[in-house]
C-alpha cells in the first residue's frame, strides 16, 4: 500500500474504533435472528406473503429459502431511474430460478437535480437523501427478508439507499445500477450554447434544443456528476458486480447484469449458507477505496458530504482532511466532462472501471483486502462482462487504454494529485475543486461582490456590475438556511467573466457538485451564514484571498475589525413555504456541519 493511504486507512480506523465495535454489535444482534420472518407471528407472516402466489407462499413458509427484498427508486419522469420499470419482473424471475422469493419491498423518492436545478423543489434535494434513507429503512421494517437488492443511481438517491440499508447492515446487499444513456450533443458544444444564452446572444428555444439533445433518453446524464460518482464509487466499494456501472439500460448485456446481481444477492443470503452483510463490507477499507475513487477521477464534491453521512451510518467517522491528505498522493487518470470533453461512455470503452481499479491496486492506492458482494479480493473487480454466445462472461480489463485521452494509466496521469483541497481561514472552511481549473486560476485575490440570493447574479451580470476582477460571495445558502441547494445558475455568467479576462471567483456556503467546472469555488462553507458565521461580516469592497494552492481563505480585514463588524441577517421566510419546503423545517433545524455530512441523524447538538 501506498504509505499515506495507510496512514490515512488506520487514522480511520483508530478514529472510528468504538462506533464501528457499536455497529458491528448491534448487526450481529440482528443477524443471529436471521432468517427474519422466523420471528414473525403467524399473523403477522401470513400478512407479509398474502398477496404472493401459491409456490411463493410456499416457498416463503420455510427458513431455508431467501426472500429478497427490492428497494426502488423507479419514476418515470427521471431519466435515469425510468428504465427501473422492468427490473422487478426480471428480479424476481432469477429469484424463482435459484428456488427462492423476490418481493417489492418499498419505493423511495427520486428527485431530479437537473429538473430542479436553480428552482424553489432544489432546496428539498439534499434533504430528500436522509427521506430516501428513512424510506429505505421502513421498506425494510417488515423483516420478512433475507437479502437486499436496491435500485437507484443519481445524487441523493445511492447514498439514501445505502444510510437506509446500513441499518439493516446484516443483510446482504447488492446495489444494481440501470446504466447511462447513449451520447447526445458534445459537451464542449453544450457549454457553448449556455455561455451565448448567458450573454444573451442566443434565445431560450436554442438552448432548449441543445438541452434536449444532451439529455434525450432513459438512462443517467452522461457527464461525470454526482450520478456517474456515486456508480464509480459503489464499484470500487465492491457492492455492483464488476464493470455493472456503465452498462447502457435496454441492452442484453444490462438485463444479463441484472440477473446475475439477483442470483448472487441469493448466493450471499443466510438460508444459502452467507455469513456477510452490507455492513461486513462496508469497512474502513472499502471506504477509503471509495475515496480514492473519487479523487483519481475528480469526482463529485457532493461526496465530500454524502461520503461522511454514509461512513457514519456504518459506524466510521472521517471527515475533509482525509480527503485532502489522499488527494495529495493520488494520481488523476480520467478526463470526464466537466473535467474534459468526453462522457461516461468513453470512459466505459477506454477501459472504465476495471480498467482504473487494477491500476489503482498495482500502484498501492486501493486495498485488496476487502469483502465484495462476489468474495473477498478487490482483483475481482479488474474484469469487464461481455456477452458470448448469449452467456454472460467476464474477462480482464484490456492491458492499456483504448482512450488515452481520457483514462490513463497510474504511471502517466493527466495530473500527480486528485484536485480536491480544504480551505480554511477567516472566512471559515471549505472544499474546492481544482481538477478542472486551469492553475493560473487557482489563486485570485479580489472585491468581493456580496449576494444573499443567486437570482440576484443574473442582474448584477447583466446590469454590467460584475465586469471587473470580483470573488462573488453567495451566502445564506447552506443547510440551515435554505437546505443548501446547488447553484449551478451561477455557472455560465461566471465562465463568461473568466472568458473576458477577469480574474473571477466564488465563495458560497451552498453547493456546486460534480458539475463543478472551470471557475474556482470555494463551497460548504461553514460555519454556515445562517448560523451567523464570518460570510455575514464581508462588505462588499472586501479584499478577498481564495488560494487553492495554499488552502487559505481569507479577507483582508483586521481581525479587531472584523470580528466587531455586526453579523448581517437575511429574510430567509420566502425559503421555507411552497412547494414542499415548510415540510422540511425541522431537517433544517437540525442539520449538521457539511463536514458531518449535514444530516439530522448524527448531529447530537441539534
Amino acid at each position: 500500500m501506498h504509505p499515506t493511504v495507510d496512514a490515512v486507512t488506520q487514522r480511520i480506523i483508530e478514529r472510528s474504533r468504538k462506533t464501528r465495535q457499536d455497529y458491528l454489535g448491534r448487526m450481529e444482534e440482528l443477524k443471529a435472528q436471521s432468517p427474519q420472518r422466523s420471528t414473525l407471528s403467524c399473523g403477522n407472516l401470513a400478512h407479509g406473503f398474502a398477496a404472493c402466489n401459491q409456490s411463493d407462499k410456499d416457498t416463503l413458509k420455510l427458513m431455508n429459502k431467501a426472500n429478497v427484498a427490492i428497494v426502488s427508486a423507479y419514476n418515470d419522469m427521471l431519466s435515469a431511474h425510468q428504465p427501473y420499470k422492468d427490473f422487478p419482473d426480471v428480479i424476481r424471475e432469477a429469484a424463482h430460478g435459484m428456488g427462492s422469493v423476490a418481493q417489492f419491498a418499498g419505493g423511495t423518492p427520486a428527485m431530479c437535480d437537473g429538473v430542479t436545478q436553480g428552482q424553489p423543489g432544489m432546496e428539498l434535494s439534499l434533504f430528500s437523501r436522509d427521506t430516501i434513507a428513512m424510506s429505505t429503512s421502513v421498506a425494510l421494517s417488515h423483516n420478512m427478508f433475507d437479502a437486499t437488492v436496491l435500485l437507484g443511481i443519481c445524487d441523493k438517491i445511492v447514498p439514501g439507499l445505502l444510510i437506509g440499508s446500513l441499518s439493516f447492515g446484516y443483510l446482504p446487499t447488492v446495489l444494481i445500477p440501470a446504466g447511462p444513456m447513449p451520447s447526445g450533443l458534445p459537451n464542449k458544444e453544450k457549454q457553448r450554447i449556455r455561455q451565448l444564452y448567458a450573454e444573451g446572444k442566443i434565445g431560450k428555444d436554442e438552448l432548449l434544443e441543445a438541452e434536449s439533445k444532451s439529455y434525450h433518453s432513459p438512462g443517467t446524464c452522461t457527464f461525470y456528476g454526482t450520478a456517474n460518482s456515486n456508480q464509480l464509487l459503489v464499484e470500487v466499494m465492491g457492492l455492483h458486480l464488476p464493470g455493472a456501472a456503465f452498462v447502457n439500460p435496454g441492452t442484453p448485456l444490462r438485463d444479463e447484469l441484472t440477473r446475475a446481481a439477483t442470483e448472487q444477492v441469493v448466493r450471499l443470503s443466510k438460508p444459502n449458507g452467507g455469513t456477510l452483510g452490507l455492513g461486513d463490507m462496508v469497512d474502513e477499507k472499502s471506504i477509503v477505496n471509495a475515496l480514492v475513487a473519487l479523487l483519481v477521477t475528480g469526482g463529485s464534491t457532493n461526496h465530500t458530504i454524502h461520503w461522511i453521512a454514509i461512513a457514519r451510518a456504518a459506524g466510521i467517522i472521517i471527515d475533509w482532511n482525509d480527503y485532502a491528505e489522499l488527494s495529495s498522493v493520488v494520481p488523476s487518470m480520467t478526463r470526464i466532462y466537466p473535467n474534459g470533453q468526453e462522457d461516461v461512455n468513453a470512459f466505459h470503452e477506454a477501459g472504465g472501471t476495471p480498467f482504473l481499479i487494477r491500476e489503482l491496486l498495482d500502484a498501492g492506492f486501493l486495498h485488496n483486502d476487502v469483502e465484495t458482494v462476489v468474495g473477498r479480493g478487490l482483483e475481482q473487480y479488474t474484469r469487464m462482462p461481455e456477452m458470448e454466445d448469449d452467456r454472460l462472461v467476464w474477462k480482464p480489463a484490456p492491458e492499456k487504454s483504448a482512450k488515452p485521452d481520457v483514462l490513463s494509466t497510474a504511471k502517466e496521469p493527466f495530473a500527480p494529485d486528485g484536485g480536491l483541497r480544504v480551505l480554511d481561514g477567516n472566512l471559515g472552511r471549505g472544499v474546492i475543486k481544482v481538477s478542472a481549473v486551469a492553475e493560473k486560476h487557482r489563486t485570485v485575490k479580489a472585491p468581493a461582490v456580496v449576494l444573499n440570493d443567486q437570482n440576484e447574479l443574473k442582474a448584477a451580470f447583466e446590469a454590467g456590475d460584475l465586469d471587473r476582477d470580483c470573488i462573488v460571495v453567495v451566502r445564506f445558502q447552506g443547510p440551515k438556511a435554505n437546505g443548501m441547494p446547488e447553484l449551478h445558475k451561477l455557472t455560465p455568467y461566471l465562465g463568461v467573466l473568466q472568458d473576458r479576462g477577469f480574474k473571477v471567483g466564488l465563495v458560497t456556503d451552498g453547493r456546486m457538485s460534480g458539475a463543478s467546472g472551470k471557475v474556482p469555488a470555494a463551497i460548504h462553507v461553514y460555519p454556515e451564514a445562517a448560523n451567523g458565521g464570518p460570510l455575514t461580516r464581508v462588505k462588499n469592497g472586501d479584499i478577498i484571498t481564495l488560494d487553492a494552492v495554499s488552502g487559505k481563505l481569507e479577507v483582508d480585514v483586521p481581525a479587531e475589525e472584523f470580528a466587531a463588524r455586526e453579523p448581517e441577517k437575511a429574510d430567509l421566510t420566502s425559503y421555507h413555504h411552497g412547494l414542499g419546503r415548510e415540510l422540511f423545517g425541522w431537517m433544517r433545524k437540525a442539520a449538521s456541519t457539511p463536514e458531518e455530512g449535514a444530516s439530522f441523524f448524527w448531529n447530537h447538538d441539534a
